[in-house]
């Protein structure tokens, strides 16, 4: 079930003001695909990233 996400970069700027001129951007709708939770693997983690009851993203280990 391994899906491709295509990235774009980010026009926004960080928080020092600077753009984020390499840094890629992606919208949680199509991290999600209409789920409520998913799982990352990061080398041997594996972390969950998970919508709340709110609309905000958590992410634990």
């Amino acid at each position: 079930m391994d899906q491709i996400v295509q990235l774009h970069p980010a026009a926004e700027t960080t928080s020092r003001g600077k753009p984020e001129r390499d840094v890629p951007s992606v919208e949680s709708s199509q991290l999600m695909s209409g789920r409520r939770e998913l799982l990352i693997r990061h080398g041997a983690s594996t972390y969950r990233l998970r919508v709340t009851a709110s609309e905000k993203l958590i992410l634990t280990k």
